[in-house]
């Protein structure tokens, strides 16, 4: 049977401790056997899981037990890591031990060095943080889970049943897979690459800018067919100089911050209205519903109809 430990370390996220425990519990053999053993290992007895605390009745030395070692998110990720968690998981990396993060659990992933030059993600709101903290690993916050071989990375707990499912369904086929899916109330079918479909919105302005009347302006203005003559027009100063400016406070060019409300406006329809896509593409300033498609696919990674969806009003 294989085995799979679940690595609780003080201040455990609860729901990324339970999503694994529940995916690999549920699964079941063709003969209705349990396909995995879990087991919930710690460096210590007992684990602060914030409203409650867990008893692991495992140490660390079930680590080299394990054929899979799943990595739950914490608190304030610590690095180093508590005295013989990186040791422990370094000498299981090398016996070929299949390793595996759930959301910020990344971060104790990538404190160990094990995904240096590895790309991985994590949920999308601590992928900056976690690129900074670790800029050997290459981060994509855009995707549900990444999967390298033997070690995998998920965003959020709920992206990290499907990456469980995957890991499932690479150890025992589609069906095994499938079962599980039904008995976690989840569909088989999200794939790894998928969007985390991060909502873009308005970042703020940084203290003390000048530009934000000229931000607002963007903003409700952003159906027209504007230039970047335009908005220079309307900032009252050369192209050249407002491309410098502009950036120097935004991070971005005026263009490109243009582009960006076109999609949050986008989203917001998506959202709230039965609108067809190529009304929205008009009503959010693209020039064809083409360039529409396009653009919000590379921003949002997803297609429109893909994002309504998932997030369009049961009442609309």
């Amino acid at each position: 049977m294989h085995t799979v430990a679940v690595l609780a370390l003080d201040r455990v996220i609860p729901f990324d401790l339970s999503a694994p425990i529940d995916a690999f519990g549920w699964a079941r053999l063709p003969d209705g056997r349990e396909a995995y053993r879990v087991r919930v290992c710690s460096d210590r007895e007992e684990v602060n899981a914030g409203s409650f605390t867990i008893r692991a009745q495992y140490g660390l030395d079930a680590l080299a037990e394990a054929d899979t070692i799943i990595l739950p998110g914490v608190e304030d990720p610590p690095d180093p890591l508590p005295p013989g968690v990186t040791e422990a998981l370094r000498a299981a990396a090398a016996d070929g031990t299949r390793i595996a993060s759930v959301c910020v659990g990344a971060f104790l992933f990538a404190a160990t060095g094990l995904l240096d030059g590895l790309r991985a993600t994590t949920h999308w709101i601590a992928a900056p943080d976690l690129a900074a903290r670790y800029p050997r690993v290459t981060v994509d916050p855009n995707v549900l889970y990444v999967d390298n071989g033997q070690f995998l990375t998920s965003a959020g707990a709920a992206a990290a049943l499907d990456m469980c499912l995957h890991m499932i369904r690479t150890d025992h086929g589609s069906a095994v897979a499938a079962h599980a899916a039904r008995m976690s109330v989840m569909p088989l079918e999200r794939e790894g690459g998928q969007a985390q479909f991060i909502v873009h919105d308005r970042p703020p302005a940084p203290s003390g800018a000048t530009f934000e009347p000229l931000l607002n302006w963007l903003e409700d203005n952003c159906d027209k067919d504007l230039t970047l003559e335009d908005i220079a027009g309307r900032a009252g100063m050369s192209t050249r100089t407002l491309n410098r400016r502009f950036r120097e406070q935004t991070g971005t060019t005026p263009l490109q911050w243009l582009h960006r409300a076109r999609v949050r406006r986008a989203q917001y329809l998506l959202e709230t209205t039965s609108h067809p896509v190529e009304r929205i593409a008009a009503q959010a300033g693209f020039g064809s519903p083409t360039a529409f498609r396009e653009r919000f696919r590379r921003v949002v990674g997803t297609s429109p109809q893909g994002y309504r969806k998932a997030f369009r009003s049961g009442s609309v």
